[in-house]
């Protein structure tokens, strides 16, 4: 037995160091910057601190190339919800670690991220909770809550033009989530701070919340993000092409912006996107006795009722992408997956057993709409037809409203 017992451990052993070579080989690790004097401009987290970002460096063919990934992490909409923020690190640099693994679109490997591994890739942290379009001047001394998302960004974008980006030959504005969000409203303000010479376009990767009512019928979503925008003074700084239209709160819905974006954009989502299926569709708000709990940790637990509601979900998501039109500009990979974020994780961005769609990895699809290689604008046929999903599988905190 104890002869077992050692070879089973010796066996576990050899799998966890083989685990950490192979996820070393997809990683680069690295380290913080913190923009000290941003704070000159009042360009700062929620909590006053520095906004702070990381930074590889490109080098090669790809040293005059830049991608700017925009970190995610919802937001706060009122001065309770943003003061649980502060002292973490969605409000706070002193609370980010200080360093970060860089991998997906980020990684420096060729082998999985053929287009843009020595560009200079930059990953911006996500402090202030408003998707970089918060401006209020004045600070509550009782709670300390600066509302500077706007700041942030542009401070940013200033040390990085400064640090060489003014000389870029190719930008690529992207993000995740509240950040993929961030890279839509903010992609023509991006394009119009680089030299009109630089190729400038926009990826947004699980960005595009749609404005859905809940399992309830209320207007859960929109209520929120009303209060978003009224709590960071976000009005002046959403596309003025919007809000020229209708109310400031609506033009934080990507359907009713992304038809006046000027500057080339990719989305890549799935129609099934996780965190709007627990969070808009079916809010711990809007389902108090739980029969929706274990249907969004697994979608493999949702009765065929649930599934159902999630399909008629896809069909609003697909109606809502309507308006980006079939200009050659836009990229499209709407997979099928119960998932959210893909191109920031190697087993979903580029892997032998990635989610694909016609036979391409979002990677690929990437890479040749940037190059104009190819048009790409595929949508997924419905749930479960692709065997190449990666579904998220979640735990019961993950959910935790």
């Amino acid at each position: 037995m104890k002869k077992m017992a050692s070879e089973n451990f010796g066996l576990w052993l050899f799998f966890i160091a083989s685990l950490q070579f192979f996820l070393k080989a997809q990683c680069i690790i690295v380290g913080i910057t913190y923009v000290q004097d941003a704070g000159i401009k009042g360009a700062v987290c929620l909590d006053g601190s520095p906004p702070a970002y990381h930074f590889s460096d490109g080098f090669g063919s790809g040293i005059d190339n830049w991608l700017i990934q925009l970190e995610g992490g919802g937001w706060c909409n009122n001065v309770t919800t943003c003061l649980q923020r502060r002292d973490t690190r969605l409000g706070s640099s002193r609370k980010m670690v200080t360093e970060l693994a860089f991998s997906g679109i980020l990684s420096n490997k060729k082998t999985f991220n053929p287009d843009f591994y020595n560009w200079n890739r930059i990953k911006v942290r996500y402090c202030d909770g408003s998707s970089f379009t918060g401006d209020v001047e004045a600070v509550d001394p009782a709670t300390n809550l600066h509302f500077r998302g706007a700041r942030v960004f542009r401070a940013i974008i200033d040390n990085l033009l400064a640090k060489g980006m003014k000389n870029a030959k190719n930008a690529i504005l992207s993000g995740c989530s509240a950040g993929g969000l961030s890279s839509i409203l903010h992609c023509d303000n991006f394009k119009s701070l680089l030299p009109p010479t630089t190729k400038v376009k926009c990826l947004s990767d699980a960005g595009y919340f749609i404005n859905a009512k809940d399992v309830s019928g209320a207007q859960h979503i929109q209520d929120f993000y009303s209060d978003v925008v009224a709590t960071h003074g976000s009005a002046k700084n959403l596309p003025i092409s919007c809000t020229s239209k209708m109310k400031p709160e609506m033009c934080f819905f990507p359907q009713n912006v992304v038809q006046l974006i000027q500057t080339p954009l990719f989305l890549v989502n799935a129609a099934y996107d996780s965190w709007q299926i627990k969070n808009i569709l079916a809010p711990g708000v809007a389902d108090p006795h739980g029969t929706w709990h274990d249907c969004k940790l697994d979608i493999k637990n949702c009765s065929p009722i649930q599934i159902q509601i999630m399909q008629d979900f896809r069909v609003q998501f697909l109606s809502a992408l309507n308006g980006i039109g079939n200009s050659l500009s836009r990229g499209l990979f709407i997979d099928s997956c119960y998932a959210h974020c893909q191109t920031e994780m190697q087993e979903t961005w580029l892997r032998e057993d990635s989610p694909m769609l016609s036979k391409m990895p979002i990677a690929k699809a990437v890479g040749d709409w940037f190059f104009d290689r190819a048009l790409f604008q595929k949508i997924d046929c419905p749930y479960p037809c692709n065997p190449t999903c990666h579904n998220r599988i979640f735990e019961a905190k993950d959910i935790l409203e």
